[in-house]
């Protein structure tokens, strides 16, 4: 067992099943020592997490969702070069489905990041976008994809 597993089993987490795309992608391209991981959903207990942030959800189960979305980056990590490899994250790219009058997708980005950190500690520090939008696929309600430093 990794250090990186140690940790996961410390923190209590399980990694869920990496997804498969659902369009024309792949879910991660390694390239010049960085894997680029493509948007991920927020799925819970295989269950996607939907609605609109604002509207009929609140910043409590947009947190949730952020987390959910984390783990399925990690889960992609882990399926496509393990998470023994990763030196550090990048950067996340946060999508939000919010309604026009909500402004604390910062915060809902917030259960990725700190999920990160938690799992990485300093090397899970990363740059980070966190935008709001009218629509996400299949009505999700966070979508976040991610930049990751590998090690040789």
């Amino acid at each position: 067992m990794t250090d990186i597993h140690a940790r996961l089993a410390e923190l209590g987490i399980t990694l869920p099943q990496a997804a498969a795309p659902v369009a024309a992608y792949v879910p991660t391209v390694e390239a010049n020592g960085m894997l680029h991981i493509s948007g991920q959903v927020s799925f819970e207990d295989g269950q996607l997490l939907t609605g609109r942030l604002g509207e009929d959800r609140d910043l409590e189960f947009g947190v949730r969702a952020a987390r959910a979305c984390g783990l399925m980056l990690l889960a992609q990590i882990e399926k496509a070069v393990g998470l023994g490899r990763v030196e550090r994250i990048v950067k996340l790219g946060v999508f939000v489905n919010s309604a026009g009058s909500f402004t604390d997708q910062p915060k809902v980005a917030n259960g990725a990041s700190e999920l990160m950190q938690d799992v990485f500690g300093e090397a899970g520090r990363h740059a980070r976008a966190a935008v709001g939008v009218p629509v996400l696929p299949l009505g999700a309600a966070v979508e976040i994809d991610a930049v990751v430093a590998l090690r040789a």
